[in-house]
């Protein structure tokens, strides 16, 4: 959705702390150590009594009306819609923490998601292809944003989108972006693309297979199936994965240029021609000694290094990945978008390790500590080396049990403790 800066998708956090939001609409990720798996969806939040939100409602009728929305889809939307606390406290603590790269693509890329997408990328094969004829954005990764957005359409969020957005806009926080997105939500169900009861989404009104947000629909959904309805909520995912299609392209994307590479540096390489907005042109950065990781040819752009503490890997992205940018602007995001629609035609993981992380830890180390945890009988729910909650619980769990702080932060001490 338009961001304030603008983007698709303002509302949520970005960058590696995203990936909830992004992928799983109504929480039901459990993230790190085990943390590329699922557990049941939340159930659809309930609507309480709220006298203040019966009056706010009251007054955005009549605003809703002088916009041109008529009574009858007023009435309709707002039958059975109410007050969502529930909204108000994922709204009031999302969690700003910040994933490393290498975090974010264990979970963004994970083996789950590489086998399902590869899955239905044969199923939609022919869709995915027909869409790409139309629009020019490539079928894998169109495939790679459902992936992240929904997982491939099975995590599309169960908040009723008119109760969530009202509450917002009653809240008030943000309330001039939210109440926008609920006069543009009533133009959608003006236009007949879906009934008020179907019109479900994240908490934060982010809808369908590729979550877009009221705004974003009504500039750049489209109806490719030809019925008269620009569907983005059913099982069929046609008209979603078209929508998104036509976001990049209209956004600026070029066909047959890569999202962009991993790629070695020659030793002595000057770091200071690292960072977005230090581009040069393929040749340039052949003649530095750059190459691609995966072999083949070097594309333009610039040159980023994807570790914590330096030292790889490295990035080259080019101005599809800036497009890329434009659909959720951040950096771990679209670098996932682009990894993710690789794995899914079938070319490898990252070559370069990423080196320790800030706790000075490599994954292996992550992983071991999730192991020996484990041993202990305090499960860490897997060995992803991604630390999420159920690793940081164990974490805090087993320090208790030792008499120390409950700090739920991992550490090479923690892991010596353990051996």
């Amino acid at each position: 959705m338009h961001r304030a800066n603008l983007t698709r998708r303002g509302v949520f956090v970005t960058g590696a702390a995203a990936l909830v939001a992004a992928c799983v609409p109504g929480g039901s990720r459990s993230v790190g150590g085990g943390g590329t798996g699922y557990r049941a969806p939340d159930p659809a939040p309930r609507p309480v009594p709220n006298a203040g939100w019966d009056a706010w409602v009251a007054g955005f009728k009549g605003r809703a009306s002088g916009r041109g929305i008529s009574q009858g889809t007023i009435d309709a939307a707002f039958r059975g819609a109410g007050f969502l606390p529930d909204v108000i406290d994922r709204d009031r603590n999302q969690t700003e923490f910040r994933r490393s790269l290498e975090d974010y693509l264990n979970i963004a890329a994970s083996e789950e998601r590489i086998s399902l997408g590869r899955q239905k990328f044969a199923e939609y094969g022919s869709t995915l292809r027909a869409i790409e004829s139309r629009y020019g954005v490539e079928a894998h990764v169109v495939a790679a944003v459902w992936g992240l957005e929904s997982f491939f359409g099975t995590r599309r969020g169960n908040v009723p989108v008119i109760s969530a957005l009202s509450t917002l806009a009653y809240d008030g926080r943000r309330g001039a972006f939210f109440e926008s997105q609920l006069t543009a939500a009533l133009r959608i169900l003006q236009a007949g693309d879906i009934s008020p009861g179907a019109m479900v989404g994240s908490w934060a009104g982010a809808m369908g297979h590729t979550q877009f947000i009221p705004t974003s629909y009504l500039e750049f959904a489209v109806d490719f199936t030809g019925d008269g309805r620009r569907d983005i909520w059913s099982e069929d995912p046609t008209d979603a994965l078209a929508s998104a299609a036509a976001y990049l392209q209209r956004s600026g994307w070029t066909r047959g240029l890569p999202w962009g590479m991993e790629v070695f540096l020659p030793s002595g390489f000057n770091a200071g021609l690292l960072g977005r907005g230090k581009g040069r042109s393929a040749a340039e950065w052949q003649g530095l000694g750059v190459r691609a990781a995966g072999g083949g040819a070097l594309a333009g752009g610039s040159i980023i290094d994807g570790g914590t503490s330096g030292g790889g890997p490295y990035f080259l992205l080019t101005q599809n990945f800036a497009t890329i940018l434009r659909y959720n602007n951040a950096q771990n995001y679209a670098i996932g978008v682009g990894h993710l629609s690789d794995r899914i035609l079938g070319r490898g993981p990252v070559q370069a390790s990423f080196g320790p992380d800030a706790n000075g830890m490599t994954k292996a180390d992550r992983q071991e500590l999730q192991r020996l945890l484990t041993a202990r009988g305090f499960d860490t729910g897997g060995t992803d080396g991604v630390i999420g909650a159920r690793t940081k619980a164990a974490i805090s769990a087993f320090q208790s049990s030792l008499g120390l702080p409950a700090t739920s932060e991992p550490s090479l001490d923690l892991l010596r403790r353990l051996r």
